[in-house]
């Protein structure tokens, strides 16, 4: 995606740079009736009266136009990415706006617990108590209150915790490896900024609905979908995790059984689907890894937000509004699909060198 005002921009930018220099040199460029910065500005960019620039998104191919008339953000923000894991090629809609992660956190969390696997900091053997949630009102306190529960293997956790969702395992896991600022740095470590986990879930879900992410953007709990696509190609590349706990965390992906109307639901069974749902108030998600025709594996996260007119009508129809966004997801993924399936030549682009993980 580019922009028309570039190259005025790096004109106004040259420009404006005088501004810096020495009085002395400043005063050698000086017209008669100008000072020394406008007559630099009116030879940078002219002098003539010209229409403003329009700020309009400009896509590259006819894949990027087809995601972006599916991500049209009318009705809630959409935001896309995508990369072929073989080549490097790209497709990013709002992939660099931060939305929230939901469930989808959950598979940073994993990779985390499997990166202190490989450190030998525990075992996937080790017994951790489920963490189940307490009741208590909506923002009592700064975490939620929770209980221990019965003791089940960190693999079992793992399994649960991906392919059922299951909050009590996250967050067991989530305390063994140090709460949410030691998945941020494993995170930062990978070469991931624009992820950050601020809660547990239990205090996530139990605050859940205090902003309308369809209309704003709250950074706590939040990824870009850039982000979360840099992190699953890391994963499947080997980068992050060794060879047994990558297949570890991508097989429990293959075992999800959330999201049925998501991603899942619009690929043929070869495309052998692995993922990771997320759902909370106005906002529904799916990252994860489909093939292509040809064999080749592509990274995708999704995120979308509103398809109902408001709060209120949320709450009125949420049924029909949680319909919505896994349609909108499934749209997406099968345009995704049929975009990346398809071997495109002629471009213009080189992805041979084509590098992952840097924002």
């Amino acid at each position: 995606m580019k922009f028309t005002f570039k190259a005025t921009i790096a004109a106004a930018t040259a420009a404006f740079g005088l501004l810096a220099m020495p009085a002395q040199a400043q005063s050698s460029m000086q017209t008669p009736g100008t000072t020394s910065f406008e007559a630099a500005f009116d030879s940078t960019l002219g002098t003539q009266v010209r229409a403003p620039q329009d700020f309009v998104a400009r896509y590259d191919t006819a894949l990027e136009q087809r995601i972006a008339q599916l991500a049209d953000g009318s009705a809630g923000r959409i935001g896309v990415y995508a990369i072929d894991l073989a080549s490097g090629e790209e497709v990013s809609i709002m992939g660099d706006q931060r939305f929230p992660m939901a469930s989808t956190s959950k598979v940073a969390i994993a990779a985390t617990f499997l990166a202190g696997v490989d450190a030998g900091r525990w075992s996937l053997t080790s017994e951790y108590p489920l963490l189940r949630p307490v009741r208590s009102a909506k923002y009592s306190s700064a975490r939620a209150p929770v209980r221990n529960g019965n003791y089940i293997s960190a693999r079992k956790h793992l399994d649960l915790m991906i392919s059922k969702s299951c909050n009590s395992c996250t967050d067991a896991l989530l305390r063994v490896v140090g709460g949410p600022e030691a998945v941020n740095a494993w995170m930062r470590g990978a070469g991931i900024s624009e992820f950050e986990l601020t809660r547990d879930i239990a205090t996530l879900v139990r605050d859940d609905g205090e902003f309308d992410p369809a209309s704003m953007v709250d950074r706590r709990d939040s990824a870009t979908p850039r982000a979360m696509g840099q992190l699953l190609a890391g994963i499947y590349q080997g980068r992050l995790l060794s060879a047994n706990s990558r297949s570890v965390l991508i097989n429990a992906m293959k075992k999800t059984t959330t999201g049925k109307n998501r991603m899942v639901a619009a690929l043929p069974a070869y495309a052998n689907v692995a993922h990771k749902t997320g759902t909370l108030n106005r906002t529904a998600s799916d990252i994860g890894y489909f093939d292509t025709t040809d064999g080749r594996t592509i990274a995708v996260a999704i995120y979308v937000t509103g398809q109902s007119r408001s709060l209120l009508d949320e709450a009125r129809n949420k049924r029909a509004a949680r319909s919505k966004r896994d349609r909108r997801i499934a749209d997406i993924s099968r345009a995704l699909y049929e975009g990346f399936s398809v071997r495109r030549s002629g471009n213009g682009r080189n992805y041979a060198n084509a590098t992952y993980g840097a924002n």
